[in-house]
């Protein structure tokens, strides 16, 4: 049965809403702060990757969330995915939410409450009834603010089934457009999530007209298939972030849900409008934003998602590669032949190569990155697709923040204490430090220090080639710590040190749009 809903018109029972909370639950992981910037670059991503509904941040929490939010909304102004905000139920939330996305062609105002009894009697402080009358006054607020209201029972997994129905019930009765029950803490099994909304949609009144949402987390691990199993009792909406981030374990992987959809239509026979070959991509931007890579087993974008050791396997791939592979890796946007251009090619090429990737570019990011690779061009023998990817990520992500590395020398080698020269440029001043060190990458960062004093705790270092050859360029992952804030950086280039200093500037940059995040008093961080 076709329901109708503010944003989407008439939606066929077959078609899967995508909503993508990277750039909210994703961004609340530890060290994956986005700044203004970062975030907007991040939603046309998304945009382009077909998402339907993408939540765009948390407008309450600070001044730097608002503005985020009301950014990415005004880039939409005329069309593109829904814009959501999320609030909880205090008005002052929901009104803050309503502002940010009012730019939007199309907004959502996204508000929860916790339904659980341990939610309400530990976090909430209320009983019940209590509770049954935010649920009305919050979503009804929202309603008069959007056309297009979600409503969440926050750890509804963990709520009594009369309650939960309650709730829902109330929620509907209100204006909310969206239903959406989460299983906040990663708790359920696919038993429990099939039970809940089958339940739902059989006892509530009023349960056809309206989208019901899955938003599952991944503690167990099954946050995927806890969300195939909501589709399969009739949910027709998924939350889900890009590489599966999100608080603790993460939340349900959006590639890994779109790739099983498509993969095995004949056990999920349902459809969206992702445009999968587009996945890697923006995987690889958001590990470049947040300078956290994927592993290397992840599924759908990790660097052994194709790859085949066993002899056994590669026999079979060799002659017929769904032998082993049950879909192409062209399908989510990886490349059979990644040898591309050298020191000889120009501009033209150059623009050709990087629209082939994916990468739209205007003329001063095109100029700044045509430069750096004629710059890697002359240092390597060949150039391939990753090498590309890797600096254009680099250097168009990094064009807003406000510490740039503009100058590295170090003098290193056996029997002789390393020493480092380094010039910044901090929001147009020059900053120059020397230093000496344990080794190249110790004396670089202690020269960083000089050059920008700051007091934090290196919690990690971590290099690996973006390709092979020992002319490959190494891309470098920094975590700092500042008062039990995590960061994450990351740099690339054919010299390690350059590529770890270039990290470390990275993690700085994000340092400080933490140091600028003031959250309001009293504010719960939301696990929905």
């Amino acid at each position: 049965m076709s329901i109708q809903h503010p944003s989407f018109g008439t939606l066929d029972p077959d078609r899967i809403v995508i909503f993508d909370t990277t750039l909210r639950d994703g961004e609340q992981s530890p060290g994956f702060s986005m700044n203004l910037e970062e975030k907007v670059r991040m939603a046309e991503a998304l945009a382009e990757l077909g998402v339907d509904v993408m939540e765009a941040g948390f407008p309450i929490a600070s001044i730097g969330d608002f503005e985020s939010v009301q950014a990415i909304a005004q880039r939409f102004a005329k069309d593109g995915p829904v814009v959501c905000g999320l609030a909880r139920t205090a008005p002052g939330d929901i009104q803050r939410a309503g502002e940010a996305i009012k730019p939007a062609a199309r907004g959502r105002i996204h508000t929860f409450v916790s339904t659980s009894p341990l939610h309400m009697r530990v976090k909430l402080r209320m009983e019940p009834e209590q509770v049954l009358d935010l649920v009305t006054s919050s979503v009804t607020l929202a309603r008069n603010l959007a056309a297009d209201v979600e409503w969440s029972a926050e750890d509804g997994t963990r709520t009594e089934d009369d309650f939960l129905c309650r709730c829902v019930e109330a929620a509907i009765k209100a204006g909310a457009t969206t239903i959406n029950v989460p299983d906040t803490v990663g708790y359920a099994v696919p038993e429990d999530i099939f039970r809940v909304f089958t339940m739902l949609r059989e006892r509530v009144p009023g349960a056809e007209k309206v989208v019901f949402s899955a938003h599952n987390h991944n503690d167990l691990g099954l946050a995927v298939a806890n969300t195939l199993a909501a589709i399969r009792a009739g949910v027709r909406q998924v939350e889900c972030t890009i590489n599966g981030i999100g608080e603790r374990a993460g939340n349900a992987s959006l590639e890994e849900i779109v790739m099983a959809l498509r993969t095995r239509h004949d056990a999920v026979p349902v459809k969206n409008g992702v445009k999968t070959p587009s996945i890697l991509r923006t995987s690889r931007l958001l590990a470049t934003i947040t300078g956290f890579d994927v592993q290397p087993n992840k599924a759908i974008v990790g660097r052994n998602a194709f790859a085949h050791e066993s002899g056994i396997h590669q026999d079979g791939v060799l002659k017929d590669a769904s032998t082993y592979e049950i879909m192409t890796p062209e399908s989510v946007g990886w490349n059979k032949s990644s040898l591309v251009l050298g020191k000889h090619s120009g501009r033209a090429a150059f623009r050709d190569k990087l629209k082939a990737l994916g990468y739209e570019l205007g003329d001063n990011a095109l100029n700044d990155a045509f430069k750096r690779f004629k710059d890697l061009a002359d240092r390597k023998k060949v150039v391939y697709d990753e090498d590309i990817a890797a600096l254009v990520d680099d250097e168009v992500v990094r064009g807003n923040d406000r510490i740039k590395l503009t100058g590295l020398s170090v003098s290193t080698g056996m029997h002789t204490r390393p020493i480092a020269s380094i010039s910044l440029d901090v929001d147009g001043e020059v900053r120059e430090g020397v230093a000496g060190g344990d080794g190249g990458v110790d004396a670089t960062f202690n020269a960083l220090r000089i050059a920008f004093p700051h007091d934090v705790n290196l919690k990690l270092y971590a290099v690996q080639s973006v390709t092979g050859g020992t002319d490959a360029q190494a891309r470098v992952t920094v975590r700092l710590e500042e008062a039990g804030k995590l960061v994450d950086g990351q740099g690339a280039d054919t010299d390690t040190i350059v590529a770890s200093a270039r990290a470390y500037v990275h993690a700085l940059n994000k340092l400080l749009v933490k140091r600028d995040r003031t959250a309001p008093a009293e504010l719960a961080a939301p696990a929905a």
